[in-house]
């Protein structure tokens, strides 16, 4: 897709342009007719559909046939006035959407309708396609960050080493067949022979040199709709989280998840969490890269923030405190501040700080 529209390199304020859309809104739904279980598909378009004709929209569906469709129909419509372009399909359907909307004035929203559903989720939106469409009705349109895998946007994630590794040995079938069960069958079987690679990479002029399993760039928390490994990430703070996890084998798997279940980056020397604006990496031998659950190129490569690149439609209240930077948090009470504290003073030595506080570098 090397007609993309450029991204200008900093997002102009919020302030005087409109959060929520018009009465009478132009959408067109983006469907893919492959994706998440196909008997159900167009029946639960259409009931989306009806709930947003019944809401005063226009509402008009157009169908990929081929890779790229995605991100050329996304691009005609914001070229002809469409207020939302809505994904229907799984998260490479809304990659591909991604792609043609950055740097336009519509706006992206999407609908559960995928095998996994990452992006839904993350927003913490209902799983059942007409109750989501109704929930779409009261979100907020809002600017947000994109990532860049070369040339390529990405809204979730970008991985590099073994989940990728994973994407490429992931047939097309057997996600129809099998669903998300697909890759965890892949990640068992690759597992037992899948070994680090060693490499360097470059965090905003920063090298970090060692023998990598996994490499995620998160541009938003939640990965693969289970648990989140760039668990502190914001889409709207002009910045990419880091998370390296190092090792020769994945018999070590067990203990670097624990941490990253528990968010404690920084009790674990196999585990390296920073924020950057620029990554790039390059292996001894390459390595695969998905973006968003697609395979996406190999080792070296660069990585880039496209800061307020998109703008997307967003719940009024997202289910993460910190997803957007603007976000009001949720106050503790005493008796939990206290235990907090007592618990750091305890386990964590003070030069290390809690939860690995982010210093000047963006490190966290």
């Amino acid at each position: 897709m090397s007609d993309r529209t450029a991204v200008p390199p900093h997002a102009p304020s919020l302030t005087n342009e409109r959060e929520t859309l018009p009465q009478e809104a132009r959408a067109l739904i983006v469907l893919n007719p492959f994706a998440g279980q196909a008997a159900a598909l167009r029946q639960n378009v259409a009931a989306a559909r009806d709930v947003w004709l019944a809401h005063g929209w226009t509402v008009d569906v157009e169908t990929t046939r081929q890779a790229g469709d995605g991100a050329r129909l996304a691009r005609e419509a914001a070229l002809h006035g469409y207020d939302v372009v809505v994904a229907a399909g799984g998260d490479g359907t809304i990659n591909e959407v991604v792609n043609g909307l950055a740097g336009t004035r519509a706006a992206l929203a999407a609908l559960p309708v995928g095998t996994v559903n990452v992006w839904v989720r993350e927003l913490g939106l209902p799983l059942e396609p007409r109750a989501a469409a109704e929930a779409l009705l009261q979100a907020r349109r809002r600017r947000i960050d994109l990532g860049r895998a070369g040339d390529r946007y990405f809204l979730l994630m970008a991985g590099i080493g073994f989940d990728a590794a994973v994407v490429n040995e992931v047939r097309s079938e057997e996600k129809r067949r099998l669903g998300a069960l697909a890759y965890v069958v892949r990640a068992f079987d690759l597992a037992l022979r899948y070994r680090g690679r060693r490499a360097r990479i470059t965090l905003d002029g920063r090298v970090i040199r060692g023998r990598v399993l996994l490499v995620v760039i998160g541009n938003s928390q939640l990965y693969g709709g289970v648990f989140k490994i760039t668990a502190r990430a914001c889409i709207d703070d002009g910045l990419l989280d880091v998370c390296i996890i190092k090792g020769d084998s994945l018999a070590e798997a067990p203990l670097r998840l624990l941490s990253i279940l528990r968010q404690r980056y920084n009790l674990d020397p196999r585990i390296e969490y920073h924020r950057a604006r620029t990554i790039r990496i390059a292996t001894r031998g390459a390595l695969p890269v998905q973006v968003d659950g697609d395979q996406s190129g190999f080792t070296p490569m660069t990585f880039t923030v496209a800061p307020g690149a998109l703008y997307a439609l967003l719940p009024q209240t997202p289910p993460a405190d910190d997803l957007l930077r603007a976000a009001p948090t949720r106050r503790r009470r005493v008796w939990q501040r206290m235990i907090g504290w007592m618990v750091r003073r305890a386990v964590l030595p003070d030069e290390a700080g809690w939860r690995g506080a982010p210093s000047a570098s963006h490190q966290v």
